[in-house]
């Protein structure tokens, strides 16, 4: 029995993450920040789905100790950690003239160094057991870059290149460390979108649709699994042909 840690899963695309690796038999913590009500909910179809253990931790990520705390708290409560999946983030959108210092900061603490912290003690534990799995949520808007997201662009773009050195730093003791490039994917924010907007977003995209949160499940829980041992240091955009690289 293999034992994950998905933040930010309490909805979107972290739900879709923590309910695939139920599905596939792990054993699950469920993080949130907010919305413990949703956790619970996604923790009980995590059950009913097959996962072994199931846990529900809430924590606020931008607060410098509760990174140490999660991973610990995870690790207890399920028994183990081999997988940790970075996913979650905040967005502080506006154009850079116009950014303030604190929605900055905001959005590099909670998608760039929170998981840099997450990620320095899940490490810890699976050197020991010289097997591990790290699956970071980048974006494409961090491979092309996107007007009016300097802040959230920068996060992602260090975290594409945080996968790489974690990769080269610890994949001879059995870690892999990977980052999925999620394009436009169907959420609360894309249904909202007025409908000239989305078709133009729909016309830049080959495949002519947007991404569902379970295909970015799928490839996540691939790149976790012994399946793909082989990968490591990659970011793999889903995309649907968006941004070709």
């Amino acid at each position: 029995m293999k034992h994950a840690l998905v933040t930010g899963s309490s909805r979107g695309i972290g739900r879709a993450i923590a309910l695939e690796l139920a599905r596939r038999g792990y054993a699950v913590a469920v993080h949130y920040a907010r919305g413990e009500e949703a956790a619970r909910e996604v923790a009980a179809e995590a059950r009913r789905l097959g996962a072994p253990r199931v846990a529900v931790l809430g924590a606020d990520l931008s607060q410098k100790d509760a990174a140490a705390d999660l991973v610990a708290r995870s690790h207890a409560e399920l028994g183990g950690l081999d997988v940790l999946v970075n996913n979650a983030g905040i967005t502080r959108d506006g154009l850079l003239i116009r950014m303030k210092d604190e929605d900055w900061d905001a959005v590099i603490e909670t998608n760039l160094s929170a998981v840099f912290r997450l990620t320095r003690e899940a490490v810890k534990r699976m050197m020991k057991a010289r097997w591990g799995r790290i699956v970071n949520v980048a974006s494409v808007v961090g491979l092309m870059g996107n007007p009016g997201q300097a802040n959230y662009v920068a996060a992602k773009a260090g975290l594409i290149g945080f996968t790489k050195t974690i990769a080269k730093e610890y994949g001879g003791r059995g870690i892999t460390a990977n980052a999925v490039a999620p394009g436009f994917i169907e959420s609360d924010m894309t249904a909202a979108l007025p409908e000239k907007v989305r078709q133009e977003y729909l016309n830049a995209i080959p495949a002519g649709r947007f991404g569902k949160p379970e295909e970015v499940a799928e490839l996540v829980a691939f790149l976790a699994s012994d399946a793909a041992a082989y990968i490591n240091g990659q970011t793999i955009a889903i995309d649907g042909g968006l941004y070709p690289h």
